[in-house]
């Protein structure tokens, strides 16, 4: 007999302080049930209300090993498809269905992709520092960790802290994080320069300009940083601009990665066909979970672009080690964001102490070790919720002010 759809319930939580949304699928099948990440941390009670109030009134009752048409049902039934807030609760749904069919199966979840095309997943990690000689101080530990590729920012993204208006700006000007680009740009240039001068050539490193700059600013940026031999340039331009990749692409040879805000197919295809990206860098909760970012990744392979899936600390665990589980088995896998969740007694010295509470509320996180990150071969995705322990850490809904960014004369800019 078929395996139904008996309750579906949707937990909020924030252990170190991000919101995180889980949705937590149960069948008639006693004890069986499976969870997903539906993350959407800036808006969790949109997320929250359209599974509670859309999705499980349209899937209770129906086959949950019927993956593929619960998604497109899921996908079509509002009639306006796409968008993160849809996306991210058909995410959570989809991620809890796969986790159940892992579980069925009584197999982790790559191996219904047809099983692993390496046995551990290289990670970069992200390196920051108030200027370059802690900088370089932070990127050594990490190499001692194993890591072998960095992202590099010296004060994050190049902006001022969210209500310190610069003397530069306007009179009158509204708060937000100011950007200079011209300064940031000679500034990034500047500081790839002294990290290869110091640390040489065989470290791999990363930059993300988050989208901050004019587009053609992010050509004359890329032009700068070729001699540094960039592993990628991260989300260079924004989504709506993503014809002048076509430029960049005639004018530089730094590689780019580029997708974290997509949510529609339409946003990655021609990038792809075109071979104007070198890496795709989807949140996969923010484009419907694994049944769309398979189908993604497996597309992309045929352009030869590799995947680089979105791994911040503003996703829950079980959205990383979904991405893990595609990573296993991709043959075009590239690199994986990983935003140092590590085992609790897997202590980072002077960067970041070990994720305790996170892991109380998820055991069962993909292991890193040695500058690679292994699946545990639990069946389905791997990993728990501790539903009393996630009661400890309420989300907070609050006013978003990172995202209110603005260039020099005050007007706003995509963070």
């Amino acid at each position: 007999m078929a395996v139904k759809i008996q309750n579906i319930r949707v937990i909020c939580t924030a252990p170190e302080g991000i919101n995180l949304v889980v949705v937590k699928v149960e069948t008639d099948e006693p004890g069986l049930y499976g969870l997903g990440c539906a993350t959407f941390a800036y808006r969790h009670l949109a997320v929250k209300l359209v599974v509670e109030e859309y999705l499980k009134p349209l899937l209770i009752g129906r086959c949950a090993e019927d993956i593929e048409d619960l998604w497109q049902l899921m996908h079509q039934n509002g009639y306006w498809r796409n968008g993160p807030v849809e996306n991210n609760a058909i995410s959570g749904v989809d991620m809890a269905l796969w986790d159940i069919k892992g579980k069925m199966a009584n197999m982790p979840v790559y191996q219904l992709f047809g099983g692993k095309c390496r046995e551990g997943i290289p990670v970069y990690r992200h390196a920051d520092g108030r200027d370059l000689n802690e900088l370089c101080e932070n990127i050594q530990r990490f190499r001692e960790m194993g890591i072998t590729a960095i992202r590099c920012q010296c004060g994050g993204y190049g902006g001022e802290s969210f209500g310190q208006t610069p003397p530069w700006a306007p009179v009158g000007a509204k708060p937000g994080v100011y950007l200079d680009s011209r300064k940031y740009i000679r500034d990034t240039v500047k500081l790839f320069e002294g990290i290869r001068s110091r640390l040489g050539e065989e470290i791999q490193l990363v930059h993300d300009v988050h989208e901050r700059i004019a587009p053609g600013e992010a050509v004359k940026l890329a032009k700068e940083l070729e001699p540094f031999d960039l592993l990628f340039l991260e989300d260079p331009v924004s989504i709506e601009q993503t014809g002048w990749l076509r430029r960049l692409r005639e004018q530089s040879m730094t590689p780019i990665a580029e997708g974290e805000l997509f949510n529609n197919p339409r946003e990655w295809k021609t990038l792809i066909t075109e071979r104007l990206i070198d890496f795709i860098r989807v949140h996969i909760s923010q484009i419907g979970g694994i049944t769309p970012a398979r189908k993604l990744q497996i597309f992309a392979e045929q352009f030869g672009v590799r995947t680089a899936w979105h791994g911040p600390g503003d996703m829950s665990p079980l959205a990383h080690a979904a991405n893990i589980h595609i990573d296993l088995a991709a043959p075009n896998f590239g690199v994986q964001e990983w935003s140092g969740i590590e085992p609790p007694n897997f202590v980072i010295q002077e960067l970041k102490g070990p994720h305790g509470a996170l892991l109380e509320v998820f055991p069962g996180l993909p292991e890193f070790k040695d500058g690679y990150v292994y699946a545990n071969d639990k069946p389905g995705l791997g990993v728990d919720l501790n539903e009393k322990e996630a009661e400890k850490y309420p989300c907070e809904n609050v006013v978003t002010t990172w995202t209110q960014t603005r260039r020099r004369d005050g007007a706003l800019q995509t963070p």
